[in-house]
């Protein structure tokens, strides 16, 4: 036994020990980050109670059942107030308490980051307080809302405000928004002298898309500057702009921004979420997608319909498959408060990421299907800078989800790095982009020569390509009524082009009226090419699919492709179930996502039951599985030899699974 009096000192040290300032837990680079909550309130001149109701034990509460990587609070919105007591100012006349204070006092605590979210090139008490800050129209009057890009707004005022809230509270970073998707043409005087010709004031006038690139180039200007700017006074500083490089800016990554993340919203986002999951997988940067934790459809009269947290689960497995980080976006009251119930939604929906956190992290695409995204054709038929694009986005996410209902595993692949990578993808597919270029069309037909697989849909492309594939354009191409042979008989009107098959195969047919007995034009044409293949859809099937998601439509794909495309793994599942192939190591996961019942209307806002399917069937057709589990939950899979390869049943699906095979 130790003397009395060294029994005391211990005790004196250990005292001294504990009552020391503890190190607070190290917080995550964004680029490691998996789980995070947005929220945002737009400050404004009417605001009375800001932050009222935030607390150290609310914050403290939330925090702790939620547990996120982390939280972006709001810090400035498009009214253009700020929500923190500033020097820099201005700050919104209602603060009460200061937010940001007690949530990076909350976040520090626990090692969880803490960003802002803080509008950009939209502020509208700037460009109030400072009209010759302001965009100028075409007509020559200032915009309301948006500051302009060439004048003092950044160094005047955004980057001091940024520099301001980054040190007084520690930040880990800040999203930008209101920007990419949110600038438009700038006729101010140093715009108009800067471009060196007639600014053109509407499409179709001289020098029109010149314009438009011009302007293009001015924005990546203006947000290279506050981010090297921010970076040079504050070099851990991570920033975003929102939706910068998804796409709605499906460029080439360019600009040291820290991090890509954009907020998808509306009917039917899962399907959204699908084609921008892809595309940001691509971009070789870190990236997330923030879900809306409640509906807001133009449809709905009645305002915010709060989602359910399977629902929110079932719009995280689009995101999380692909490897991505996933967040979700509250409006908190406008004092600051939380409803109980929305933070156990959050808390569950972040037990149910974190289940999945193991096999869905740091994973990379195994090549199966890759559809192009054209950046060319959106830029020269877009007339405007930047997305949100609307109805051109429909022959891609269209193409995506024909193909995700066929149980293949699909990547979406921007025309900048088609080159580079379109040799690792057994199948290719072009969608109905009505202006994708020579380059890119160059490109697919060198992948076909050297024994690719290519399916080229749309009227324009069939028309460009003409000649090359062993058939005849027959006039322009043009909106017609076309019935197609699958299933219910499919509708496919949109535009098509007349074709001459001469030495191409034709494989389908489309008819000009609901009779398919006579008068039949070619729907679908093979051609052999080099060593390779190519199939031409001469009308707009990506387009008619993504406004009808047509079983029949997705019929006449799936049986143009099936005989040209052998999957890795095939699963046998019903259409609802999206199949997502990747790698960590030498693990292959197989993600099954059940998107049964998603929502997409809204007049039917909520989904709060998602019915599980099964069985699932996996067909392996290499040799058989060293050690395979299903996850979350690390249940054993059995394989059977079969005549095909190996199969495995999975019994039942709820919401999100993946199948870990190691061979």
């Amino acid at each position: 036994m130790l003397p009395p009096d060294l029994n005391r000192r211990q005790f004196a040290a250990s005292l001294a020990a504990a009552l020391q300032p503890q190190p607070a837990p190290r917080r995550l680079r964004r680029a490691e980050c998996f789980f995070g909550l947005h929220f945002d309130l737009h400050p404004n001149e009417k605001d009375t109670a800001l932050g009222r109701d935030v607390t150290p034990e609310a914050v403290g509460r939330l925090l702790d059942r939620v547990r996120p990587d982390f939280v972006q609070y709001d810090a400035k919105g498009h009214p253009g107030w700020l929500g923190w007591p500033s020097d820099v100012g201005p700050s919104a006349p209602g603060i009460v308490r200061d937010s940001l204070a007690v949530w990076r006092a909350e976040t520090e605590r626990r090692g969880i980051a803490l960003f802002i979210h803080f509008s950009g090139v939209w502020d509208g008490e700037a460009v109030r307080r400072h009209p010759e800050w302001a965009r100028i129209r075409p007509d020559g009057r200032p915009d309301d809302r948006n500051t302009s890009t060439f004048g003092p707004y950044a160094d005047r005022l955004m980057i001091p405000q940024l520099r301001e809230a980054a040190t007084k509270y520690r930040l880990d970073g800040a999203w930008i928004d209101g920007e990419c998707w949110a600038v438009q043409p700038d006729y101010c005087e140093a715009a108009l002298r800067a471009f060196g010709r007639p600014a053109p004031r509407k499409p179709g006038e001289p020098y029109w898309l010149e314009w438009l690139e011009f302007q293009r180039g001015q924005f990546r200007r203006y947000v290279r500057h506050y981010v090297e700017e921010l970076h040079r006074s504050h070099p851990d500083f991570q920033i975003a702009s929102n939706w910068l490089y998804s796409t709605m800016v499906p460029e080439e990554p360019s600009l040291p921004v820290d991090f890509l993340s954009g907020d998808y919203l509306g009917n039917a986002s899962i399907s959204t979420a699908r084609l921008e999951a892809r595309y940001l997988a691509q971009t070789g940067r870190p990236w997330d997608l923030m879900a809306w934790g409640f509906q807001q459809a133009e449809s709905n009269t009645v305002g915010h319909i709060f989602k359910p947290a399977v629902q929110l689960m079932q719009e995280a497995g689009v995101v999380l498959a692909q490897s991505g980080g996933f967040q979700i976006y509250y409006h908190p009251a406008r004092t600051g408060h939380f409803e109980d119930a929305h933070i156990e939604i959050m808390a569950a929906v972040a037990r149910h990421c974190r289940s999945l956190q193991p096999v869905s992290q740091g994973t990379e695409t195994v090549p199966q299907i890759g559809v192009v995204f054209s950046k060319e054709s959106l830029y020269r038929t877009g007339n405007r800078l930047f997305g949100g694009w609307g109805k051109l986005l429909d022959p891609a996410r269209g193409w995506v989800d024909l193909l995700v209902a066929c149980q293949w595993s699909v990547d979406v692949l921007p025309d900048w790095k088609l080159g580079r990578i379109a040799a690792r993808y057994p199948f290719l597919v072009l969608p109905d982009w009505e202006a994708p270029g020579s380059e890119c069309l160059e490109t697919l037909l060198e992948y076909a020569r050297n024994g690719g697989r290519l399916l080229v849909c749309g009227a324009h492309n069939a028309q460009s390509l003409a000649g090359r594939l062993g058939f005849r354009a027959l006039g322009e191409p043009a909106r017609q009524t076309a019935w197609l042979r699958h299933g219910a008989i499919a509708n496919a009107t949109g535009v098509w082009l007349d074709v001459e098959p001469d030495g191409a195969e034709v494989l389908d047919w489309r008819y000009p009226e609901l009779n398919t007995t006579r008068e039949g034009r070619p729907a679908a044409l093979g051609a052999k090419f080099g060593r390779g293949h190519v199939l031409v859809v001469p009308g707009a099937i990506g387009a008619v699919y993504a406004a009808t998601h047509a079983a029949s439509v997705r019929g006449f794909g799936r049986a143009l492709i099936a005989p040209h495309f052998r999957p890795l793994v095939q699963v046998d599942a019903p259409p609802t179930v999206e199949v997502v192939l990747r790698r960590k190591g030498q693990a292959l996961r197989i993600h099954l996502v059940n998107t049964t019942a998603m929502q997409v209307a809204g007049d039917w806002a909520t989904v709060d039951f998602v019915p599980p399917v099964g069985p699932v069937r996996l067909l392996w057709r290499g040799t058989k599985p060293k050690d395979s589990r299903l996850e979350p939950g690390g249940s054993p899979l059995t394989w059977r030899r079969t005549a095909e390869g190996f199969t495995a049943l999975i019994p039942r699906l709820d919401v999100h699974a993946a199948a870990v095979v190691v061979t």
